[in-house]
């Protein structure tokens, strides 16, 4: 049998019964070093040229990234080059501290100090594999050997510094594989590097402590970062920083619950690529924080441009569902959803707390446009098409017509099997409910009222055989609706009609809807005009039209019918 879950084994927990990350709410931003240079480079299919290293780099740096990892310059020329280029040239901000990775071997960390050669401010990170399985199967070597591995490792580090006085150098260490090693030894290895580098002296400390595999969940992550804080020696003195992987879909999760249980600073990557399923997503996690009112200390409001950098430099497209980023993640094509969202955007005062249904925070935050949040498919109701004909031309619609009028693109929907565009929904609309024909278009009315009600004066159709209709009735529509009856011999009830006046910029000033029974038949229409007596009278003959071309066409083909049987 090939899918066997008996071939693995549970991971253990913390026996921990004393846990106060559970209670702890996150209300200040951690440190964020963003690792994209070097963990993100080395998992992609081709590493990035030194073109898309520094456009990645000035990305980070627009950001408000002040760690940034650049690279492994002691294990590749091209990271070595950059490094060098990035001094040498000056590119480097003053605040920002560059930090490079090394493997706890002398000749590598010393390769690593010529490649920082004239830097301002830098962060040297040795690590090596600390677990279970890396000692037993891969070294081959017991729980001392490893240890001693990082204290000569630490003692290089600090010997090197020294010869460089001018940098200001911050020491991290991470036992790598830190999630599957036990914790105690963790932290002695931990407390014997810190006993070299002693930072109750003064020199910054990161201890960096990673999910280089995911192995549990979430929580059990928090608990092993909790354990540390409480166990390893010059804790107040230290940086405790994260790195989680994906493996199993719970890097953010795992960062965010790390940062509950002590956690200073959070390493990661845009857009979460790295080796195997990727790192933590800084963009999630720094979007997270601002969701609940926490200043991330990173601005993101420019989505569309950290999405086009990072797809240029890795070659990795984002995906459309990707969280805050992807293109459809503000998107609602639920008509329940497009409704809710609709009456919370009307009802919302600019200046109040965002409070919107379907919308966890504004899209305009990240540079994205309200047009992005309704769009229109099969599964779309009245509300999203009711939204988007007023987003995008003014046009409200009382509900009957949003009903009504919903159905209608529900079906070209359908027939189309995909998405229907705003273009496409105010063609239908216009097809269904504005489209005038030539003998029914209004040319003049007169109205006036005596005190039996209003005697209405009109004339309809084209220049070359208008026609006038007369009528009397207590108001304008009914008066108007009693010449139509007179003059084509139909029976006439008015059953809605909604006047609506548009905003500034459009050609017209009104817009009316009404749906009428002629001699048992609904039909609706709408119109636009300068004023709402007008679009009131062309709406109302819109509507009687076509019972009455259809009634005519109905004739004539009877006719034509009974012509060719005789």
């Amino acid at each position: 049998m090939a899918f066997d879950h008996r071939k693995y084994v549970a991971f253990t927990p913390v026996a921990k019964t004393d846990r106060r990350w559970p209670n702890k709410v996150i209300t200040t931003a951690p440190r964020f070093c963003a690792v994209d240079l070097r963990d993100g480079n080395q998992a992609l299919v081709k590493p990035m040229s030194v073109a898309q290293k520094q456009r990645m780099f000035d990305l980070l740096v627009k950001l408000g990234f002040k760690e940034i990892e650049i690279g492994f310059p002691a294990a590749s020329q091209p990271d070595f080059d950059f490094c060098r280029k990035l001094i040498e040239e000056d590119r480097i901000p003053d605040d920002v501290h560059i930090q490079v990775l090394t493997q706890a071997r002398p000749e590598l960390i010393e390769r690593t100090y010529d490649a920082l050669k004239g830097a301002r401010k830098a962060i040297v990170h040795v690590y090596n594999s600390t677990s279970t399985v890396q000692r037993e199967q891969v070294f081959g070597m017991d729980r001392e050997g490893v240890k001693d591995i990082a204290v000569n490792g630490a003692r290089v580090v600090k010997a090197n510094a020294a010869k460089y006085p001018d940098t200001e150098w911050t020491f991290q260490y991470s036992p790598e594989s830190f999630t599957g090693t036990e914790l105690d030894y963790a932290a002695d290895v931990i407390d014997a590097v810190n006993d070299v580098w002693r930072p109750d002296q003064g020199q910054p400390v990161v201890i960096n402590l990673p999910a280089t595999v995911e192995m549990a969940t979430p929580n059990v992550f928090a608990d092993q970062i909790e354990w540390i804080c409480d166990h390893v020696r010059y804790r107040e003195h230290i940086s405790i920083s994260v790195h989680t992987h994906n493996d199993r879909g719970c890097a953010v999760a795992a960062a965010e619950l790390a940062v509950m249980a002590g956690a200073d600073r959070v390493e990661g990557t845009l857009m979460g690529n790295g080796e195997r399923t990727g790192n933590m997503d800084l963009v999630t996690m720094a979007m997270n924080l601002y969701s609940q009112g926490v200043d991330p200390t990173l601005d993101l409001s420019g989505m569309a441009e950290i999405t086009d950098v990072v797809e240029a430099c890795t070659e990795i497209s984002t995906h459309p569902r990707h969280p805050y980023a992807g293109e459809l993640v503000f998107t609602a094509f639920s008509g329940s959803h497009q409704d809710a969202i609709r009456k919370c955007l009307a009802r919302r005062t600019e200046g109040e707390s965002w409070h919107v249904a379907y919308l966890p925070i504004d899209p305009h935050d990240l540079g994205r446009r309200y047009e992005e949040v309704v769009r229109i498919n099969s599964q779309s109701g009245k509300g999203g098409v009711a939204y988007v004909l007023e987003r995008d031309y003014n046009i409200s619609l009382p509900r009957w017509l949003q009903i009504e009028f919903s159905k209608l693109v529900q079906r070209e929907a359908e027939t189309n099997g995909g998405e229907i565009d705003s273009l496409t929904i105010h063609r239908l609309f216009e097809d269904r409910y504005l489209k005038v024909a030539k003998a029914w278009e209004l040319r003049s009315y007169d109205l006036h009222r005596d005190d039996e009600g209003v005697n209405a004066v009109v004339s309809i159709g084209a220049e070359t055989g208008p026609i006038t209709l007369k009528g009397h009735g207590l108001g304008a529509v009914e008066a108007v609706s009693a010449s139509l009856e007179a003059e084509y011999g139909v029976i006439l009830a008015v059953e809605a009609y909604d006047e609506f006046a548009l905003g500034e910029g459009t050609n017209a000033n009104a817009l009316a809807c009404i749906r009428v029974t002629v001699d048992g038949q609904h039909c609706s229409a709408a119109a636009l005009a300068e004023d709402t007596t007008s679009a009131t009278l062309q709406a109302l003959f819109s509507a009687v039209s076509q019972v009455v071309e259809a009634g005519r066409r109905d004739g004539a083909a009877n006719k034509a019918s009974a012509e060719a049987g005789a």
